[in-house]
């Protein structure tokens, strides 16, 4: 049985993650204010599928593999550590683009979107880290079946996500275009998202936590 103590903390590291703009934030906005609200619920279906993905794998203890093999956990934490510190000089750089303010997007069918959502999704490194190295040390060996507690916490997290980034793909043409008006709240955006992705890459560099077996 999960612990309250856990329920919270996954939910707060859910939280803190969704809201910190990243690839599926990104993707999402872009699509969404470029081809419409339906555009971006498909693209969120996609997006949800994806964490369907990583919570079957945790729960099937693909973190083990890690644990056995930190070298490889080493590469990943390198890997994502790499992608957010480009993604904060992309939002710093002169002439960088703040999330609100998307790149043109080509009309994609509604299967491509979809798949669109799944790919960027399984790429997000913050994702991979959170399923990997995260929600495990949630887990209490003593609490019961260390399978359902990884599905139980993993299902919160993801009802938490598709939440948020539905709210988000909902609002997104209304905060582009309220920003849009405004030039300077547009460059703070930009420059608050390149600050959390910088220390968030950094954390990451640091952190000391090694996967462990749900």
């Amino acid at each position: 049985m999960i612990t309250v103590a856990a329920v919270l903390g996954v939910t707060v590291v859910a939280l803190g993650l969704v809201l910190t703009p990243g690839p599926n934030m990104i993707y999402l906005v872009s699509r969404s204010v470029t081809q419409g609200r339906r555009a971006g619920l498909l693209s969120l279906a996609g997006v949800a599928a994806g964490f369907a993905v990583y919570l079957t794998a945790a729960t099937l203890g693909l973190a083990a593999v890690f644990a056995v093999v930190p070298q490889l956990y080493l590469v990943l934490k390198l890997g994502g550590a790499a992608y957010l510190g480009y993604l904060a000089w992309t939002a710093f750089r002169p002439g960088g683009r703040s999330v609100f303010q998307p790149s043109e997007l080509p009309a994609d069918p509604p299967r491509r979107l979809f798949l669109m959502g799944l790919v960027t999704n399984l790429l997000n490194p913050k994702i991979a880290i959170l399923y990997l190295a995260v929600i495990p040390q949630f887990i209490d060996p003593a609490g019961g079946p260390l399978w359902l507690q990884s599905l139980a916490l993993g299902g919160i997290q993801v009802a938490i996500a598709v939440t948020v980034n539905g709210l988000i793909v909902l609002a997104a043409g209304s905060i582009a275009g309220f920003l849009g008006r405004r030039p300077t709240w547009l460059r703070l955006q930009r420059y608050l998202m390149g600050t959390v992705l910088g220390l968030l890459a950094v954390k990451l560099l640091t952190d000391k936590v090694r996967p462990v077996t749900p």
